[in-house]
């Protein structure tokens, strides 16, 4: 038996890296399994042949996808066609839901089975696409506690499978000796980032006018051009000591007091580490006015939407301000009880995430369906 190939559609980032770990345990069953898709550096380091890259995909907020429309809809068309000439085993889907969506219509067509790993996030707005997912999706494996009952209820084949974050979690941080210092995570865009790190870096400034003992570290996310980083710090120039780590953020996590950081998947990353977090958040207004209207959820960060529970602050558009967050830095700062009931209640959202295993079980699916041992619809 020789199933393949697999198409893969990572769009973002944590996706990417997700994909990666699931195309590793597929060639742990089949080495020479042929993958190909839509990804970043870690689906490339897979070995998986790129045709899209997923920066041509990169958008945050609904006004935001405007400006790319005609990327997305040159990539949209490369992966279609694509799917049509070589006729992949299956084809998994991770995040990017939009998108997504649109290739799995096409791949209905074409009787490509669909798996649908960290699916949309239509308990948070937009529910009426679960009608889409059920005619165009074969499996949903997804990654929230909360997810798998909504998609049972609509008649969705699904399967909690816990989250990719737990895979390689390290135990849960104990708050570090010495100074203090703060991690800043402004985003994985560009857009994100230019919104985000000059307050956070104002922010900065104010602390340390109270606490000058106070150290920060800025995270550069994978795929973001350091220099475009330190063009903002330049232009900020704060008076403290900063550091820039390009890469992952778990060493930020380990070696902070508590970061700030831009809504996402590395908040919960942050709780996940149990690292004390500033939640923040803003879009352009169009987008904000627009996502006001149709979002249904209470909160933002995933960490309190697990929680059901303020566990961590959210600052949200207009509220991230440079003189909002260095009040929160700097309560929490100069609260050692408030830092530790947080790191309590972010060790129970760890808990709720489920075991190690994700890739492993997201891999097994998969595995099923590219031979055809597979209950589809």
């Amino acid at each position: 038996m020789n199933p393949g190939p697999l198409m893969i559609i990572a769009g973002e980032a944590s996706a990417d890296v997700h994909g990666a770990g699931l195309v590793q345990a597929l060639r742990r069953r089949q080495p020479d399994l042929a993958c190909f898709g839509v990804g970043g550096p870690a689906l490339r380091s897979a070995g998986v042949e790129i045709i899209v890259d997923a920066a041509a995909l990169a958008v945050v907020g609904i006004t935001e996808v405007a400006f790319k429309a005609r990327a997305l809809a040159d990539a949209l068309g490369r992966v279609r066609r694509a799917l049509a000439r070589r006729r992949p085993a299956l084809l998994v889907l991770i995040d990017l839901p939009d998108f997504n969506l649109m290739v799995a219509a096409t791949a209905r067509r074409l009787g490509i089975p669909v798996l649908y790993y960290i699916g949309p996030q239509i308990w948070a707005w937009r529910p009426g696409r679960i009608r889409r997912i059920a005619q165009r999706v074969d499996h949903m494996a997804v990654i929230l506690p909360f997810e798998a009952s909504l998609y049972r209820r609509h008649g969705v084949p699904v399967t909690f499978v816990g989250h990719p974050l737990m895979d390689a979690a390290p135990p849960p941080s104990v708050e570090p000796p010495g100074p203090p210092r703060v991690g800043l995570l402004p985003g994985s865009r560009d857009r994100e980032i230019e919104r985000h790190l000059p307050q956070m870096l104002a922010a900065a400034c104010q602390v340390a006018r109270r606490r000058p003992d106070v150290r920060w570290t800025v995270s550069i996310a994978p795929g973001v051009d350091p220099a475009f980083v330190h063009r903002i710090i330049a232009d900020a120039n704060p008076p403290v000591s900063l550091d820039t780590v390009t890469g992952g953020v778990r060493g930020i996590l380990a070696e902070s007091t508590l970061v700030v950081a831009a809504s996402g998947t590395v908040t919960l990353e942050a709780a996940v580490a149990g690292t004390p977090t500033i939640i923040v958040y803003k879009v352009s207004a169009l987008s904000y006015r627009l996502g006001r209207a149709l979002i249904r959820v209470p909160f933002i960060g995933l960490a309190n939407l697990i929680a059901g529970a303020p566990v961590v602050p959210e600052l949200i558009q207009d509220q991230v301000t440079g003189e909002n967050i260095a009040g929160h830095v700097l309560s929490l700062l100069e609260d050692p009880a408030r830092r530790r009931a947080m790191r309590t209640a972010l060790a129970r959202v760890r808990l709720r995430l489920g075991a190690p295993g994700a890739g492993e079980r997201v891999a097994a699916i998969a595995w099923r369906m590219l031979t055809a041992d597979f209950s589809s619809k």
